[in-house]
């Protein structure tokens, strides 16, 4: 797939960047990428990803702007209040790069349609705010076999790692899930929602930015991807530290007993 001169003038950062080039920016033109939420997360990743050069974006949410998101949720402004998130993120693309083709999905991801939405892209990141969005996801990657690049954000704090659990790793052992690493959901009512604890706003555009760059470095192959790693970033005293998480045996998806 070759890039126009127009094209190749707006990349050239990334034409002339060692890991990636000519050959990764045409990786980047072809690829599909689903993103789940356009809130505080998906905004950023949303943006990089089209600034970046994503063939195809596509974008999974049912809700609509309202004024408290704005102070996050950079990709909408103050006239689309009351818009769907869908169609405000999807204008805001095509006023920043009008090569990029958007898909909209007007509609909350579920058990029932993760593999359907999933199936169509060669990799999915996660940005919703719940962990029943985030197992349908990660459960619907891993028998689509789509890496998945998850994050999460609290008031101050925020997490990100990759998810490849469908290959194995250099021990030929199979790559984690994100049921290895949280087994089940944590009992209703004993993490804050966003609106009860609150949300640093910037924090959301370092880790959605964080985000943008690990599903660029899944379609490009260049550095080390966070696969068994979770980063963990403490906003109060600007603190990363990355911690190493393994394959359990007793996960239902990839497990010794699972059935495959």
């Amino acid at each position: 797939m070759s890039l126009s001169s127009e094209e190749i003038e707006r990349y050239a950062r990334h034409i002339v960047l060692r890991g990636v080039g000519g050959p990764g920016q045409q990786k980047l033109k072809k690829a599909r990428v689903l993103v789940i939420g356009a809130g505080g997360l998906g905004a950023p990743l949303l943006q990089y990803l089209a600034a970046a050069g994503v063939g195809e974006l596509g974008i999974v949410d049912d809700d609509v702007v309202s004024l408290s998101n704005l102070q996050r949720q950079v990709i909408h402004g103050t006239p689309d209040i009351g818009a769907k998130k869908v169609s405000s993120a999807t204008e805001a693309i095509f006023r920043l790069n009008p090569h990029v083709r958007i898909t909209g999905h007007d509609i909350r991801l579920t058990p029932e349609n993760a593999r359907s939405l999933v199936a169509g892209y060669d990799v999915v990141a996660d940005g919703s705010d719940n962990f029943d969005t985030r197992y349908a996801a990660s459960d619907a990657c891993f028998y689509e076999r789509k890496p998945l690049v998850t994050g999460a954000v609290g008031s101050f704090d925020a997490s990100l790692t990759t998810l490849r659990p469908f290959e194995t790793n250099a021990r030929g052992q199979p790559n984690p899930t994100y049921r290895c690493l949280f087994p089940a959901s944590p009992p209703s009512g004993t993490i804050p929602t966003c609106s009860e604890a609150g949300v640093m706003g910037a924090l959301t555009g370092v880790l959605g930015a964080m985000m943008a760059l690990e599903v660029i470095r899944a379609i490009c192959g260049f550095g080390e991807p966070l696969v068994g790693r979770l980063l963990l970033l403490d906003a109060m005293g600007m603190r990363f530290e990355t911690i190493a998480y393994d394959w359990d045996a007793s996960n239902p998806l990839n497990g010794s007993t699972s059935l495959r």
